[in-house]
């Protein structure tokens, strides 16, 4: 459906190309880019998946995972950036599944910024991974173009790639998770600003700004509010072992307690 081509890269050329499509996309630090050729050869040597998509012969995507704990079942993938909304990260994600299913592993992991609304409603509707913890900080501070000035916290996915649910994702059969009628607002989106609500109930949704990351350039203090009522609210939830269980109408997380 995204009309590319998806192949693993093993030459200087490709991995060259695959640090400018980043730098295209995320404009970091020269000096502190997310990945760098020299790793990507020696990733792509060892056997871990670096891939491309590509239309024609211009990068249009290209995603980079290493193999992860609990040994021989799972991959962790690192990054994963397409210059395009046309589809292709759908496609690099379906590629990188048969990639793993293909060696005997189960599962892949991510991390994602919980406050970016489409990749929360990519990863949990669209493919149907799983948050399973909140980890505030996890990259200390980053100063590229898009994460500059704010807290790294992130969302760790988890993708089991045979459970029911991802088969139907695969299908593109999104999950739509379910929201009881007496479902408690844990926090709220007012005029902006987070508003903390109720998490005593069985369902609780956790909403998350529109764009986080114009509101990082156009009201420093609203981002940074969110971040820290997110961080509060949902990774206190996830802290009592709660869990998530998709993510509603693309602007709240659904949480439900398991007790």
């Amino acid at each position: 459906m995204s009309g590319v081509v998806l192949r693993e890269l093993h030459s200087i050329e490709e991995f060259e190309a695959v640090v400018r499509l980043f730098d295209d996309i995320w404009h970091p630090d020269p000096g502190n880019r997310p990945i760098t050729v020299e790793l990507l050869r020696a990733l792509s040597h060892a056997g871990n998946y670096v891939a491309g998509a590509y239309e024609g012969d211009r990068l249009t995507g290209a995603s980079v995972g290493f193999l992860a704990a609990p040994a021989g079942r799972g991959l962790h993938s690192h990054i994963t950036g397409a210059s395009n909304g046309r589809g292709v990260g759908f496609a690099l994600k379906l590629h990188q599944r048969e990639w793993a299913l293909s060696r005997g592993l189960d599962r892949i992991t991510w991390t994602f910024d919980p406050l970016v609304r489409r990749n929360a409603h990519f990863n949990l509707t669209k493919l149907g991974a799983r948050p399973e913890a909140y980890l505030p900080s996890f990259y200390g501070a980053m100063e590229d173009a898009i994460n500059a000035g704010d807290a790294s916290d992130r969302m760790l996915a988890m993708w089991r790639l045979t459970e029911p649910h991802v088969l139907a994702a695969v299908r593109c059969e999104p999950y739509p998770p379910r929201v009881p009628p007496d479902a408690a607002v844990g926090l709220a989106d007012r005029d902006g600003w987070p508003i903390p609500g109720r998490t005593d109930a069985g369902t609780i949704l956790v909403a998350v700004p529109g764009d986080i990351e114009t509101l990082r350039r156009t009201d420093p203090g609203a981002a940074k509010a969110w971040r820290l009522a997110v961080r509060d609210v949902l990774g206190g939830l996830l802290g009592e072992g709660c869990r998530i269980t998709g993510f509603h109408s693309k602007s709240c997380y659904v949480v439900e307690r398991t007790v």
